[in-house]
């Protein structure tokens, strides 16, 4: 059975060992070794990676109590120096370490328990048993569990038995009744975990909650801790210096800027609405005058105009004439048809039976259908026929 040094020290990266097995699977090679500190995923947390040898550690998993470590081939060597990616295992230990702190303050703050706990590569997550939490809320917990980071209250891990844990005040049974571990925060909480963590509150360094939501009747909290709180609050101080500059004005004033663009981009569209709207009718009138003697249909292909805006026209054409009205967007390939109530045509119907034939999709009712193509070929095609049909 391999020696699981991880629990010994979290802290340690480098080591010699042996290797003790090999296995070759459908997916791949794995290795067994003597000693290992590489952490294989389990209780939410990701695995290790790093090196043996020279050869990339590429997955660590546990199967009955063994630490199986995912190789690209087998190593040339059975003595090895193996090393972890220090930056990787830390920053676990930050948000691992994080989630204990910040499920005891919302359990002694809201009585709320963590139900689930998700470590990602991003950011981090818990399920807590509340079913709404409100911004006050957020920002106390928030303190909370900041100033008990700042305490720096240490934080030790160790094996119990079965009597021992039943005189601890875990903040819930585990399920397993052997190599029982206990992850004590002094003065906060002891609870059964098998990950890694840091030496004391402090080195989480920070916690930052970006937002609550709610989850199948409870809510769940998104997180941040140590260094990725830290390149969070890099990332929106850059992202506020830039709009300051892009406004030329204070940080304090961005919100106030940009409800004025808000105003001023709403009375735009307003302005914008009502000279398409004027043109549409320039238009209409434009292409009935223009009909040819004895036409049966009013036709036109636009270069600029999108399907909302061939849609506008077409219900100024029909508002004219009792004629279909047959229109094609050269901008998205899309093609609409309409008709007046005197029309005696069902253009979802006529859609519906044609469009396979030019592989196009859509349809509408019976005054005004749609309908999109996979290219300008297609669209024009089916264009051409409607138009010989109607």
């Amino acid at each position: 059975m391999t020696k699981k040094l991880y629990y010994e020290s979290a802290y340690l990266n480098e080591w010699s060992t042996t290797i003790s097995g090999t296995l070759e699977r459908e997916d791949g090679i794995y290795v067994t070794l003597a000693e290992t500190a590489f952490y294989p995923h389990g209780g939410g947390q990701p695995c290790d990676t790093g090196y043996i040898g020279e050869l990339p550690v590429l997955d660590v998993v546990l199967e009955d109590n063994e630490v199986l470590h995912k190789v690209a081939q087998l190593p040339a060597h059975t003595e090895v120096n193996c090393r972890i990616d220090w930056n990787r295992r830390f920053d676990h230990m930050q948000q691992h370490s994080g989630q204990h702190l910040l499920s005891a303050v919302f359990r002694d703050l809201y009585q709320a328990m963590t139900l689930s706990f998700h470590l990602g590569s991003d950011y981090a997550t818990i399920d807590i048993g509340l079913p709404e939490l409100s911004a006050a809320q957020m920002a106390e917990a928030e303190q909370e569990v900041n100033r008990q980071i700042y305490l720096n209250r240490s934080i030790v891990s160790y094996f119990v038995k079965a009597e021992e844990m039943a005189r601890l005040p875990l903040v819930k049974l585990p399920k397993v009744t052997e190599d029982i571990r206990i992850v004590e925060i002094e003065g906060v909480e002891h609870n059964a975990c098998g990950g890694t963590h840091v030496a004391s509150t402090g080195a989480i360094g920070m916690i930052k909650l970006l937002r609550s939501e709610k989850q199948k009747g409870n809510t769940r909290i998104t997180f941040k801790c140590g260094s990725r709180a830290l390149d969070e609050f890099n990332d929106n101080v850059r992202i506020l210096g830039q709009l300051s500059a892009r406004f030329n004005t204070g940080k304090d004033e961005i919100i106030g800027r940009f409800e004025k663009w808000e105003h001023e981009q709403k009375l735009v569209q307003t302005e914008l609405a009502a000279l398409k709207e004027q043109n549409d009718i320039y238009l209409a009138r434009e292409l009935l005058s223009a009909m040819e003697p004895g036409s049966r249909v009013i036709t036109h292909i636009s270069d600029t105009r999108t399907l909302k805006d061939l849609q506008s026209l077409a219900v100024k054409l029909t508002a004219l004439t009792d004629l279909p009205v047959l229109l094609l967007s050269a901008v998205e390939n899309k093609v609409v048809l309409a008709r007046s109530g005197a029309a005696d045509l069902s253009c979802g119907a006529f859609f519906k039976a044609h469009l396979g034939e030019y592989q196009g999709k859509g349809g509408g009712s019976d005054k005004l259908a749609q309908a999109g193509f996979p290219a300008w070929g297609a669209a024009v095609a089916f264009y051409d026929f409607a138009q010989k049909q109607l």
